[in-house]
């Protein structure tokens, strides 16, 4: 039986109430000095919530959190922060036009004698600071919005460590790291343990779970499941107790391809800077895969075809039909669509209310006389809701109260009612959690089925597998293999995104 001493933080029957929402109904976590602690659970499990309530965003209405043994009360962020609990969230904080060094050492920058900042001492510790991760030839100077999203994900974690905190809490930590920055990020991780630091860790990403905690707790409607030494379980009883029912594999089904003809082809695409000479093809009811490493020119590739982002040279056919795509209206004019990677800033517009998304690239459709008819907006969103079996309370709840994995399914259907013929999707489960991501699988492969070509792009290997009929690996802006669904194994894809010789099926 562990001494409560051993604990350095706990909840005790910690409730939070929003209007029409139980968010947390007597939730309990027990976390050690010096433990990794995984707290898991689908998007609306409370997740979230536990964690800004641990962070001084919200208070409790019910409950108590206990520091060190002792009830302690958050009154703010701030308040959080010198009580040594800092908290790493999913949404970035940083400040775009500061640089580094500002935002690691906001609110605490070291002072000279006189009381003016010290510019050179908070540049040289920022600088040690980066070479956790091996960053030390970045100048600290930099201003963050010309850092790329990875490294901008780097600072706000070195900002967090940077307060020496009691306990860290990391919210999605890896959404946007490379492998090797992930790696780096557990071995620092690993070292903090040894600190005696306490950890807790949110991720959807279940085999992180196993690589670096060390118990965890599982949330499922705002309750609390189960805890568990992670040693102790595999992933299947994971996923069975964050969903609460087995989750359905029936989505790794492959194509069922009615023909053989090319259905779209890219001929030779480039951009200076972006991407060099691609070309690929897909067939009708086909779903075909990029596989890359973070960088490798694939989303610049979507936009480039989409007529996003402008495109030096190459040319796009379907159903043997040259298109002339400047921009993107060309391309929704020709059928085609583009379901973005950042569905918050790009994709939905986060403020309105779940029906005027669904509608809200097809308006025309709903409008009569200059009149837009509410009751066939209402009709159409119901049935959408429905269909891609998105989570709501009422159509009219804003896009942003969703989980992410609703959001996500929204963002799909509202592009898949345009009826396109070629459906493009970079990072179809980003910040998804592993049931949202059965669910939205399965509507890929239906959507395929009904004839729809799609294009795949995700930085997740084992989902790029498990999609894809064929598969392109991308590295330095250029295509480097196409593989077939049975040449298409992990250990193919990374040595072709890894630029090891020798692999087979590799382009010159």
């Amino acid at each position: 039986m562990n001494d409560l001493s051993d604990y350095i933080l706990q909840t005790k029957n910690i409730v939070k109430q929003f209007p029409g929402t139980l968010a947390l109904d007597h939730v309990n976590i027990n976390v050690k000095r010096g433990e990794i602690h995984a707290l898991l659970g689908e998007n609306g499990a409370g997740k979230s919530t536990l964690i800004l309530t641990l962070g001084g965003v919200y208070q409790p209405n019910e409950g108590e959190i206990l520091l060190d043994g002792e009830t302690v009360t958050f009154e703010s962020p701030l308040d959080a922060r010198e009580k040594g609990i800092s908290v790493v969230h999913q949404e970035l904080s940083l400040l775009p036009d500061l640089s580094i060094a500002e935002n690691i050492f906001t609110t605490r920058q070291p002072v000279n004698r006189i009381g003016f900042v010290n510019d050179r001492q908070m540049e040289a510790d920022t600088t040690e600071m980066l070479k956790l991760f091996k960053m030390e030839k970045t100048k600290p100077s930099t201003l963050i919005k010309y850092l790329p999203i990875a490294k901008q994900q780097v600072v706000e974690i070195l900002k967090a460590i940077s307060d020496k905190p009691r306990v860290l809490i990391l919210d999605e930590p890896t959404s946007s790291l490379t492998n090797v920055e992930k790696e780096l990020l557990f071995e620092n991780l690993r070292a903090l343990k040894k600190q005696n630091i306490a950890i807790i860790y949110i991720s959807h990403h279940i085999n992180e779970v196993f690589q670096i905690a060390d118990v965890m707790t599982i949330l499922r409607d705002g309750r609390n499941v189960c805890e568990a030494e992670v040693s102790k379980v595999d992933e299947n009883f994971i996923i069975t107790n964050m969903v609460g029912r087995n989750v359905d594999s029936s989505f790794w089904e492959k194509a069922k391809v009615k023909t053989e003809d090319e259905y779209f082809e890219a001929r030779n695409l480039s951009c200076k800077g972006a991407y060099t000479d691609i070309s690929f093809s897909v067939k009708k009811g086909e779903i075909v895969g990029f596989a890359g490493l973070i960088g490798s020119g694939r989303t610049e590739m979507a936009r480039g075809i989409m007529g996003i982002d402008h495109r030096d040279s190459g040319e796009i056919f379907l159903e043997g039909k040259k298109l002339k795509i400047e921009q993107p209206s060309d391309a929704l004019a020709n059928g085609m669509g583009y379901v973005t990677e950042d569905r918050k800033k790009a994709g939905l517009f986060i403020n309105f209310a779940v029906n005027e998304n669904l509608v809200s690239n097809k308006l025309k459709s709903f409008t009569h006389r200059g009149f837009i008819n509410d009751r066939d907006i209402t009709t159409f969103s119901v049935k959408t809701i429905k269909d891609f079996g998105i989570k709501v309370k009422t159509y009219k709840q804003k896009m942003s109260s969703l989980s992410g994995g609703n959001q996500q399914k929204a963002m799909l259907a509202n592009w898949f009612s345009l009826n396109p013929k070629v459906l493009i999707i970079d990072e179809p489960t980003r910040g998804v959690d592993v049931g949202a991501k059965s669910d939205i699988y399965i509507k890929l492969r239906e959507i395929a089925n009904t004839g729809v070509s799609i294009i795949v792009i995700s930085s997740e290997l084992l989902e790029v597998l498990g999609l894809s009929d064929r598969l392109y690996v991308m590295r330095q802006g250029k295509i480097v293999g196409e593989l077939s669904n049975e040449e298409a194994t992990e250990e193919n894809v990374i040595a072709l995104a890894a630029g090891i010789a020798g692999t087979r099926k590799e382009r010159n």
